[in-house]
């Protein structure tokens, strides 16, 4: 983990910003990989997959605890991040694949 020391509470402000701006690029990056995954499964009741769920935090907390960042945070932030895309996936899933009457 390579963390500056800050000399003032805006030095560390700043510090957030960028690096929320980066997040939020990875964020719009892992979103086109969500959006494309809804075309590969067959129904709706496909997309949340919670076994893949399951195996990602689980492998985001070992990683968390690897680099010394907080596990619980990690565990936390990807299970939102994770409910949100599927939110979005279920979105494209209904478009691609729309019901037949």
């Amino acid at each position: 983990m390579n963390v500056e020391t800050c000399n003032s509470l805006e030095q560390v402000r700043h510090a957030i910003d960028r690096i929320d701006l980066q997040m939020l690029a990875l964020l719009a990056e892992r979103g086109g990989y969500v959006q494309q995954a809804a075309r590969f499964k067959r129904t709706a009741a496909d997309v949340p997959a919670p076994p893949r769920v399951e195996a990602v935090v689980a492998g985001i907390a070992n990683h968390a605890r690897a680099i010394g960042a907080d596990p619980a945070v990690a565990e936390a932030t990807w299970r939102a991040m994770i409910a949100a895309f599927i939110e979005s996936e279920l979105a494209a899933h209904a478009n691609l694949h729309p019901p037949t009457t």
